[in-house]
Formats: structure tokens, C-alpha cells, sequence
């Protein structure tokens, strides 16, 4: 068997094949010529004469037919029934192919791919040149063998799997071939599948449709599921890889449902999905029976309303996917190519009986599963139970009738046929009447150039043409099936796809009757403020994490740290300025310091008024006139510097606050510190000699005095030039954990330390008095004031004691600033305090309630006050050796 047209030709040479050049696929090629001479060899149907069960239509020329007549309801015999419509439609059409009569060759492929190819096989018994010159009849005559009839282009087949099979025979015969309802992507492929076209678009338009219709709901995070086989598993791929290209879209999971599943297979379909339950939109390239299916399982693991299924054509807007699961499929966003129900097909259809239509061999099964009636026939036992039909029954009026989806499709794709032979037979018969020589037989390749080349307004009013790879445009209309608040549930159009993506939002309607869309998200958009941490390998999938602390988002992804001296806005997204702060007047912390340090101010002011006013009385001339001035001065700048301590940080008050923090406590103690060295060093050189000291005079101790308060003053200048007093706004003092608290402090540039430093000399200096004090505890408090300088100093002790771990221990705090300064000025008040209540205070009592007190004593000469110190010593020694006071002596007054 030699097939006449073939690419290549095959001869018989010692069990060889030879080839004069290259077959495009040869290994499809072997498979199908083995196919050919086993299906057209000695054991063939053909030579048998048994003919494959097929609806003949008689023509000048041949169309094949391949349609799915027993796949469940009446799809096949809607669609066969098209095509002899078309038929019609043409054969009495006078301006299209006038003259010529269009027959056809019609089979059934049973939707099984193996099934139709060997089937389609009848399509190329004329293609095949056999040799019968060994065959002879009785009398020795060669036998009359009848010629096939030459189909010269086929319409089919409806599944793509079926199509793929069928194309790669028609391919090497070089018979066009236009299909009405395969869509697998693949087939788009030129090279393998040259002479196949389609007036449906493609599953990569489909794809595209639906990539678009998840993007438009705001999904990002959806599974997958495809019926085994070439539609559902191309349609599958062609999303996976337009979402992959268009970005932001990811597949949770992308599962194949079985050829053949087992019991429980959807069950296990079900709780899979369930894994990523985040994932509720679930995108479907399936058949009829699995949709169902799946909706059943879903319906049964009690998950009704949270899947949210996108199905492809195969969904549609039919009825019989969904029955019994409305619930479940509620909300449901289906595909179609764009299409309209041809009118006159209804009424060519409904028309049909038993009688005016006996051209169709499958028409009586389809009569007898559509009223539910058992035709009598010869041969065929009467199905008990089961009425008998009349014949008289009529489609539509007693049976339920729907045009079926593909009809319109199936005209088209006829007519496409039609056009391109009408164009052909202009180019080679022009005002021929019929097909003239040149188109017989037609020629295929050429027949495939003019299909391409067609483009006419289709039986839906919608241009038919075809792309370089024979592809029909891409036109979908978008359905949703809804329930609620619908007076007729069932598919709504909510759109239309055509290049791009026309979607009403608002006609859309969820589970319940909700008009918000659902989520079908892996994760939730982050809170202002947070950033997304990606899951590896997953980018619709995120984790979110607060920019804490004094972090902002810096984008989507990072947050940053903000300006030191800045703070994160309430959403984190950017920085605003730290408020500055200051120790205010009206604060708790400085209103307690201010009271101390007023009284103060005017109790010192008080003395110093008295002592002027008094200033010859002997009260005041004994105690030392111009060290108490002195010493006066010290205790009222102690009391001032509070001022200066909560005043407004500025160049000035900064550097007043450097001279006078220190240089006060320095007067005072200066002056304490002379007062009582004078006293130790009198009555310690009276226990020698009776010659003075030195340096004992007023004008003596005011050198002193002043020399230890230049020590003060040189290193308080000496820090003026090396580093020139200036304010700072401190934002690391008050940056508590919680940025909403955080607050810069405008303060002088003085640290911790260097404050310390301002006062080392001072409390050197009072340390020094303090020895100097319990030294001279001993001498009589007539002759001196050393007792209740030692009192004041050893509480000045305690109150500075007290003031190191209160002022140190409150570093680490929020409140650093009001704690420490509070703390300083109340501790220098009240060390002012003691100094002034325990020195001056009974001098003024005495001076002003007292005055009979404040007269002249007989004067004593040095000698006389040693003699009288070094008694009084002896007598107190004694005293402290008597129990219990038995003996007590009074020192002598009377001197």
C-alpha cells in the first residue's frame, strides 16, 4: 500500500524502508503508517467489506465529520446536527459554492482518541493506492472495485486529545482539518500540527483570560486542578506559565485528576486542597463528570462557600456540571468562548422526527434517551417498564431542549470549509459551472493556504478568521453562577474578554448574596508598618514583622533606622523630629527646688541684712566679721544656682552655671575651712608656747580664704578655654524602648563627670573642714565656733552621701534629667540650710530677740584663752572617767 501524496515515498527492498528526504516527525510517522497498512492490509475492514458505521451524505465534494455522538446527553447530537444544518444552509445558498453540492463523510470518535483515529482512517482510503493485480475474479477477470469517495477537508474533532491523534494522520495525507472545540495549546504548534485549524481560540487565550480574571479579584494565591489528558493538562500548563511570565501570581498546588480515579479519589482531591485552605480559589480544566465530582466531595467534607472555582469552556454556562451542587458551585466564575444561539438551528432542530430525518443513523438512540422511550426494532427484545415511543413525540415541547454551546462553533467551522472552497474555485474555475479539473481532486495544501485566507461574519454575527497558526481570536464571555437575590438562579454574564479584560465587579455576587469579593490570598497585606519577610521560593507568601523600636519602613521589604534625632511616625512610615525638651518652671521637679532655694535666698538675705544692721554689736565682730561676709556670699550663691539649674539652657546660663555651680559650695567652705584651721592651729600652738600663730588675722584669713577660691575660679577658666560652654539637645537621655516617649533634652554641655569635677574641690574642701572640725571638738564652744561648724559639716556629709547614689543610681532613667538636677539643687539648698540654721541662725536669734546678750566681755590675752582651753580639756578627760556623772565640773565662765 503506497499512499499517492505522500511527502516522502516508501518502497519494499529486502524488508527495508527508504525515504527521499526527511519526514517532519518520524517517529509519529512510523507509529501511523503501521496503523495505516494494519488497518488497510490483508485483514481490513475494508477488503472485508464492513464499513465503519457512518453517516453518508452524497456531493461533488466530500467533507469529513468527527463527532463525540455517545458521550453523556445530547452534545454529540447537537453538534453532528449543526453540521448538516450547515450543510444545508450552504447547498441552498446560490452565492456560496453555486453549483456544487457539499457532501460529507460523518463518524462518531466515542470522545476516545485511539477510538477516532481508527475511525478517521476511513477519511484516506482514497489517498491509498492498493494493488490488486493479483486479485481476479472467477472468470479471470479483474475484479470492479468502487472508488472511495476523496474527503478533502475534515470538521472535528471536539476533544484535543482526539485532534492531536486525528491531526498527525490528516497531516501526512495533507488533509486540512478545522475543529469547533479543541483548544489544546499544543495544537497551535505548527510544525507538528500543520493542517490543523480552529474557530475557537486556543487554551493559552483561555489562560490568559483567566490569569487576568484572578488579577482583576486582587488573587494571588490560587491551586490548580486538570482532568488527566491533553486539554486539562495544556490548559493547566498554559496558566502555570502566563501567571509565571505575568508575576504576582502563585499556585499553592496544581493536582491531576485520574484518567480512571479510584473510589475516594476526590475526597483525597479535597482534603489536599484543604492544605493550603488559604488558597480558595481553585482554577479548573476539567470535564463535565470530574467538575461534578469535585463539587460533590467538596459538598461533602461539609465545605460549601469556600472554594471559589474558576472554571475553563469545559464549565461553562452549562447546567449538567452543577446539578444537585448549586450550593457549592455558587459564585462559580466560568469561561466560553463568546457565542449566540443560532435561531435557525432551534427551529432546524425541534423540527426533527423520526420521519424527516433518517439520514442521521444515531438519531433514533438520541430520540429514545430524550423522551425516555424503547423503539421497537427487529432483532431487539422490548425493555420491560420502559414506554414505547410513538414517533409522534416533537423535541422541545415534550422534552427539555437547550442549544447545546458548540453549535454555533461547529457552523462556523463549516462554513470556514465552505468559503475557502468557494475562494479556491474563483482562482481556478472562474465561470465554471462546478468543480472543474484543476479542483479535482483539490489539492490540500493549497485548500490550507485559502482556509487561512478566509474572513467572514460567522452565524453569531462574529468575524471568522484565522492567525498564522490557524488560531481562531480570542473571545470569551465571563459567567457567574448566582443564587441569591436572583429571581432565576443560574450564569450571569459579569464580562467579556477580548484581548483584554472587560469585568463588572459589580454584577458579581457570592456565597450568601455578599457583593465583596472573597480573598484568595497566601498572606494578608502587612499592617503599616510592618514589613513582609518572603517565604523562600514562595513570593505571594510573606511573613510580617514590625519595624520596632525607632524603625521605620523603608519599603515593602526593609525597615531602617531613623535620623538620630528623629522618631518613627505612628504608622512607621516614615521619621518625624523628636520633640525637645526642657526642665520647665512649672514642673514638679523644679517647683520644690525653687521653694528651698527662695527661702533660702531670703533667710541668707535676712542674715546678712542683720549682721549689717548690727555690724559693731559684739556678736558679730566675734564671730569674724569678714569671714561670715564671706562665708554668707557662698551660701547665697548655693541657693542661686538652682535658678540657673532649670533655667533655659543657653550660652550664657551654661556658662554662669560652670562658675557658679561649684564656685559657691567653694566660698562657703573656704571660709569654714580657714575658720576652723584657725582655731586648730591657735589652740595646738597654745599647747606649745604662749606666742600666736601666724597668719590669725581677719586680713591673714581672707587671703587664705580667697587663695582657695582662686584655685576654684583657675580651673573653672582653664575649662572655658579648653572647651567654650555651648548648649546640646540630648536625644539618648530620654529614648525609652516605646519612640511615642522619646524626647530630646536641650541641656549645657555638661556630662556627668564633668560636673563631678566642678565639685571635687568643694567637697575636697569640705572633707578638709570636716577633719579640721573633729579636731578641734575638744575646744570650748565660749571661745570658738568649731562645734557647730564640725555639726555642719558632718550633716553636710550625710546630705552629699545621700546625694551620690540617688544622683548616680538614675542614670539609666527616662526622667535622668529632672532626677539629677532636682536632686543637685535640693542637695546644695539643704547643705546651704544646715550651714546657715546651724551658724548664723542663734547669732540673729540672739541679736534680735536677745540684745542684753550682745554686749562686751572682759578681753583675755592669749595666754589666758590656752590656759582655759587646756583645763577645760583636762576637766572633760576626768569627767569621761566618772560613772555615771558622780563628778561633774563646770568650766569657768566667769574669764
Amino acid at each position: 500500500l503506497v499512499p499517492t501524496n505522500l511527502p516522502f515515498s516508501l518502497t519494499h527492498s529486502s524488508q527495508k524502508c527508504c525515504w527521499l528526504g526527511p519526514p517532519p516527525a518520524f517517529h509519529t510517522w512510523l507509529q501511523l503508517l503501521w496503523v495505516v497498512l494494519v488497518g488497510f492490509g490483508g485483514g481490513s475492514r475494508a477488503q472485508q467489506g464492513t464499513q465503519p458505521q457512518s453517516i453518508k451524505i452524497e456531493g461533488d465534494i466530500t467533507l469529513g465529520g468527527l463527532f463525540p455522538v455517545h458521550s453523556r446527553g445530547p452534545k454529540g447530537i447537537h453538534r453532528l446536527e449543526a453540521m448538516l444544518y450547515a450543510l444545508d444552509q450552504i447547498n441552498s445558498d446560490p452565492d456560496l459554492l453555486p453549483n456544487i453540492t457539499l457532501g460529507a463523510r460523518i463518524l462518531d470518535t466515542c470522545s476516545r482518541d485511539t477510538y477516532a483515529l481508527e475511525q478517521s482512517l476511513t477519511f484516506v482510503q482514497a489517498l491509498i493506492q492498493k494493488d490488486n493485480s493479483d486479485v481476479r475474479c472467477s472468470n479471470g477477470e479483474p475484479p470492479i472495485i468502487p472508488k472511495p469517495e476523496r474527503v478533502v477537508g475534515v470538521i472535528g474533532a471536539s476533544g484535543s486529545s482526539v485532534s492531536i491523534m486525528v491531526a498527525n494522520v490528516l497531516r501526512l495525507f495533507a488533509i486540512p482539518q478545522i475543529s469547533y472545540a479543541s483548544t489544546a495549546p499544543e495544537l497551535s504548534d505548527k510544525s507538528r500540527y500543520e493542517f490543523f485549524s480552529r474557530v475557537v481560540p486556543p487554551d493559552s487565550y483561555q489562560a490568559q483570560a483567566m490569569v487576568d480574571i484572578v488579577k482583576a479579584m486582587g488573587w494571588n494565591y490560587v491551586s490548580t486542578l486538570a482532568s488527566e489528558g491533553n486539554y486539562g493538562e495544556s490548559g493547566v500548563d498554559a496558566f502555570l506559565q502566563i501567571s509565571r511570565e505575568a508575576g504576582g501570581l502563585c499556585i499553592a498546588q496544581s493536582i491531576k485528576i485520574p484518567r480512571e480515579p479510584r473510589p475516594g479519589e476526590f475526597e483525597k482531591i479535597i482534603k489536599r486542597l484543604m492544605e493550603t485552605s488559604n488558597a480558595r480559589g481553585v482554577i479548573i480544566f476539567a470535564n463535565e463528570d470530574d467538575i461534578k465530582r469535585v463539587l460533590q466531595a467538596a459538598k461533602k467534607a461539609n465545605l460549601t462557600g469556600h472554594f471559589l472555582f474558576v472554571g475553563s469552556d469545559s464549565w461553562g454556562a452549562k447546567s449538567s456540571p452543577i446539578q444537585d451542587q448549586e450550593e457549592v458551585a455558587e459564585g462559580a466564575v466560568t469561561i466560553l468562548p463568546k457565542r449566540a444561539s443560532i435561531d435557525g438551528f432551534d427551529q432546524y432542530f425541534t423540527s426533527r422526527s423520526l420521519e424527516n430525518n433518517r439520514r442521521n443513523i444515531w438519531f433514533a438512540e438520541f430520540w429514545e434517551d430524550d423522551f425516555k422511550c424503547k423503539l421497537t426494532r427487529p432483532g431487539i427484545k422490548y425493555e420491560a417498564g420502559r414506554r414505547k415511543c410513538t414517533g409522534e413525540e416533537r423535541i422541545s415541547r415534550d422534552s427539555q431542549y437547550e442549544q447545546e454551546g458548540k453549535v454555533q462553533f461547529v457552523i462556523d467551522a463549516v462554513y470556514a470549509m465552505a468559503h475557502a472552497l468557494h475562494s479556491m474555485h474563483l482562482d481556478l474555475c472562474p465561470g465554471s459551472m462546478g468543480v472543474c479539473e484543476k479542483m479535482d481532486p483539490v489539492e490540500g495544501r493549497m485548500l490550507l493556504q485559502y482556509i487561512h485566507s478566509v474572513n467572514f461574519n460567522g452565524s453569531a454575527g462574529t468575524g471568522v478568521m484565522f492567525n498564522e497558526n490557524g488560531d481562531a481570536p480570542g473571545r470569551y464571555d465571563i459567567f457567574q453562577y448566582q443564587m441569591s437575590n436572583v429571581s432565576n438562579p443560574g450564569y450571569k454574564v459579569i464580562g467579556q474578554w477580548t484581548n483584554h479584560l472587560r469585568l463588572n465587579p459589580e454584577e458579581m455576587q457570592w456565597s450568601g448574596g455578599d457583593r465583596k469579593i472573597p480573598e484568595s490570598v497566601c498572606s494578608f497585606p502587612c499592617e503599616s508598618g510592618e514589613r513582609k519577610k518572603m517565604v523562600k521560593g514562595v513570593p505571594c507568601c510573606w511573613h510580617c514583622e514590625l519595624c520596632d523600636g525607632y524603625q521605620y519602613l523603608l519599603d515593602e521589604f526593609s525597615c531602617d533606622m531613623c535620623p538620630f534625632d528623629m522618631r518613627p511616625l505612628k504608622n512607621r512610615t516614615g521619621c518625624r523630629p523628636t520633640p525637645i525638651i526642657k526642665l520647665e518652671w512649672s514642673s514638679p521637679w523644679a517647683i520644690i527646688p525653687v521653694f528651698l532655694a527662695i527661702l533660702g535666698i531670703l533667710a541668707t538675705t535676712g542674715v546678712i541684712v542683720t549682721f549689717i544692721r548690727f555690724n559693731d554689736t559684739p556678736i558679730v565682730r566675734a564671730s569674724g566679721r569678714e569671714l561670715s561676709y564671706v562665708l554668707l556670699t557662698g551660701i547665697f550663691l548655693i541657693y542661686l544656682i538652682t535658678f540657673l539649674m532649670i533655667a533655659e539652657p543657653s550660652v550664657a546660663v551654661c556658662a554662669f552655671r560652670r562658675l557658679l555651680l561649684g564656685l559657691g559650695m567653694c566660698i562657703s567652705y573656704s571660709a569654714m575651712l580657714t575658720k576652723t584651721n584657725r582655731i586648730y592651729r591657735i589652740f595646738e600652738q597654745g599647747k606649745k608656747s604662749v606666742t600666736p600663730p601666724k597668719f590669725i588675722s581677719p586680713t591673714s584669713q581672707l587671703i587664705i580664704t580667697f587663695i582657695l577660691i582662686s584655685v576654684q575660679l583657675l580651673g573653672v577658666f582653664i575649662w572655658f578655654g579648653v572647651m567654650p560652654p555651648h548648649t546640646i539637645i540630648d536625644y539618648e537621655e530620654q529614648k525609652p524602648p516605646n519612640p511615642e516617649f522619646a524626647r530630646g533634652v536641650l541641656k549645657c554641655d555638661m556630662s556627668d563627670l564633668s560636673l563631678i569635677l566642678c565639685l571635687s574641690y568643694s567637697i575636697v574642701l569640705m572633707i578638709t573642714c570636716t577633719v579640721y572640725a573633729i579636731k578641734s571638738r575638744g575646744v570650748p564652744e565660749t571661745f570658738n565656733e568649731a562645734k557647730p561648724i564640725g555639726f555642719t559639716m558632718y550633716t553636710t556629709c550625710i546630705i552629699w552621701l545621700a546625694f551620690v547614689p540617688i544622683f548616680f543610681g538614675t542614670a539609666q532613667s527616662t526622667e535622668k534629667m529632672f532626677i539629677q538636677t532636682t536632686t543637685l539643687t535640693v542637695s546644695m539648698s539643704l547643705s546651704a540650710t544646715v550651714s546657715l540654721g546651724m551658724l548664723y541662725i542663734p547669732k540673729v536669734y540672739v541679736i534680735i530677740f536677745h540684745p542684753e546678750q550682745n554686749v562686751q566681755k572682759r578681753k583675755r590675752s592669749f595666754k589666758a584663752v590656752v590656759q582655759a582651753a587646756t583645763v577645760s580639756t583636762h576637766l572633760s578627760q576626768k569627767s569621761n572617767d566618772k560613772q555615771n556623772g558622780e563628778s561633774k565640773i563646770e568650766p569657768d565662765r566667769s574669764q
